[in-house]
């Protein structure tokens, strides 16, 4: 065969392998490209996922957790309502999981396994939805934490694999009623209420792909004041051995989520205080404060 017919199927072999990249996405090759992110939105009736482009959003057809293209329908970010990022048959959050959120400077020996516990999937609210107090809480606190979105079906990974199962990381705040936790004046056996009221759950706006998730910095501010900032290598169990952990006692499904744990101090919030997570790279989570 001549060569230039060589060379020129080559080429047109790498652009349709090129076009196939950008136009027909799918769960498996996010992680080759560039860091992007990914939101999930209402504009009007629709309800869709999309990419962001800027200060635009590029509408997706399909499912982000399987196969999805990319429509020729943008939105302007400022006209679209941001939800939370996923629909999840679980969340999941970790309990003392930063060395400076324990008060011990050694790790106590319960803490040195991971020590997930169950959020409702009820308790998420997306972007600039508010955080209601209920009206019989006393002490409600406010917890940064960078959260893991699983991308496919894991079960019985090792460390090694966990990262397969990961489509990528979010911002989310895991509010705590901490008289119901029990930290004082025990009410509650379970943390059902105390973690997972509705509301309790702020997460989002994007999920961030293509990053190295294990060196993020964490930021919290209540009312524009820094409260809680660390970077995620300063978690005591990393991503790939929480995610790894879990899948050897419950299979995970695309969409769940796992709060990683907080750093540092937290403390309470009140009506009309605002709060912001931010997570490197992925943008800021913010939410005001109402009472019910």
């Amino acid at each position: 065969m001549p060569r230039w017919i060589i060379g020129w199927s080559g080429r047109l072999a790498f652009c349709l392998e090129l076009a196939c990249a950008v136009l027909l996405g799918s769960w498996g090759s996010l992680h080759a490209a560039d860091p992007v992110k990914y939101l999930r939105f209402q504009k009007g009736d629709v309800v869709a996922y999309g990419r962001l482009e800027g200060e635009r959003v590029r509408q997706l057809d399909g499912d982000l957790f399987s196969t999805f293209s990319a429509t020729d329908t943008t939105h302007a970010l400022a006209d679209v309502k941001l939800l939370p990022p996923t629909r999840p048959t679980q969340v999941f959050a970790l309990a003392g999981n930063y060395r400076s959120h324990l008060n011990d400077d050694k790790i106590p020996p319960k803490y040195m396994i991971p020590q997930p516990f169950f959020k409702s999937p009820s308790c998420l609210v997306g972007q600039g939805e508010s955080i209601v107090i209920p009206k019989d809480a006393k002490t409600v606190h406010f917890e940064a934490e960078l959260v893991v979105v699983i991308g496919k079906t894991c079960r019985n990974v090792s460390p090694e694999q966990a990262l397969d199962h990961v489509l990528g990381v979010t911002a989310g705040n895991d509010v705590s009623e901490r008289i119901w936790q029990g930290d004082a004046e025990a009410k509650d056996v379970q943390w059902w209420r105390a973690k997972g009221a509705d509301t309790f759950g702020p997460v989002g706006p994007y999920i961030l792909t293509g990053m190295d998730y294990g060196n993020l910095l964490l930021q919290l501010r209540l009312n524009g004041k820094v409260m809680q900032e660390e970077k995620s290598d300063h978690l005591i169990h990393n991503i790939p051995k929480t995610v790894s952990f879990i899948s050897q006692y419950i299979t995970m499904h695309p969409g769940d989520l796992i709060f990683m744990g907080t750093p540092g101090k937290t403390e309470a919030i009140k009506a009309g205080d605002v709060v912001e997570v931010e997570l490197e790279g992925m943008g800021v989570l913010r939410n005001p404060v109402v009472a019910e």
